[in-house]
């Protein structure tokens, strides 16, 4: 998998992206994590996304797996993932993994979903690789389909994370495959879960409600102004989610 990290030390901070994007959606973090986190961090991406190699079949339990491969040990783990990466901690700090996960803090996940939401999503991960002939192009798609749209701009190195040139043509590094994950058993990933969860949104997510959140009986927190990629609208508001695990280096 493609990786990046930096800092030193513990506890160690894994940052999990969502679905469509690569871990260069942190890169506003780094700078932050340099001053406040006081261990080491890395951002993956997940399998089937970026650079790291597609999956045969997409499931939380699969893209937990591939991350546990490149989780260094460590006696203090805090996973902070954004959606799809969200559900991926959750998994990864069950006992199905060796990954001694302290939290989890899960941003933005979707968790109610219904019969026309996973269809729209299986008809998506049916479909061919789509190919464009300028990267103006491709990096339109992906920025729709990453929900980065209005928030990052084409030019961004994040954007070239997410695209492949072959012979001067242009597409999303993504498997569409991916899509077919399906929904997350939110009950049973909390009931399962060996670690400190708090699961956050931001005030204007159009991906869920206070209320859905609240029903789920973990600990919540609202971010307030922001949306869904709240990571990438305000990094400085988002990295507060880390500080109560800021332990002493």
């Amino acid at each position: 998998m493609r990786t990046q990290a930096g800092g030193g030390g513990e506890p160690l901070l894994v940052l999990l992206h969502g679905l469509g994007a690569t871990g260069d959606v942190w890169r506003g973090w780094w700078p932050l994590l340099a001053r406040r986190w006081p261990g080491r961090w890395i951002a993956p991406d997940l399998p089937g996304h970026g650079g790291s190699p597609p999956l045969a079949t997409y499931t939380f339990d699969g893209l937990a797996a591939a991350v546990a491969g490149v989780v260094q040990p460590s006696a203090r783990i805090v996973v902070l993932g954004h959606s799809l990466g969200g559900v991926v901690g959750l998994a990864l700090a069950s006992s199905r993994f060796p990954v001694p996960v302290h939290a989890v803090i899960g941003l933005g996940i979707k968790v109610v979903w219904t019969d026309e939401d996973l269809g729209r999503a299986q008809a998506v991960a049916r479909r061919p690789l789509a190919w464009f002939g300028s990267r103006d192009e491709a990096a339109a798609r992906y920025l729709r389909v990453s929900g980065l749209a209005g928030l990052l701009p084409a030019n961004d190195p994040a954007v070239d994370a997410g695209l492949r040139e072959q012979d001067g043509r242009w597409r999303l590094a993504m498997d569409p495959g991916a899509f077919a994950v399906g929904a997350p058993d939110m009950a049973q990933l909390l009931a399962e879960s060996r670690a400190v969860v708090t699961l956050a949104r931001g005030e204007h997510d159009p991906m869920n409600t206070d209320e859905q959140l609240a029903r789920l009986g973990a600990p919540t927190v609202t971010i307030p102004g922001l949306g869904h990629n709240a990571h990438v609208e305000s990094p400085e508001l988002s990295t507060a989610l880390l500080d109560r695990f800021c332990f002493p280096g």
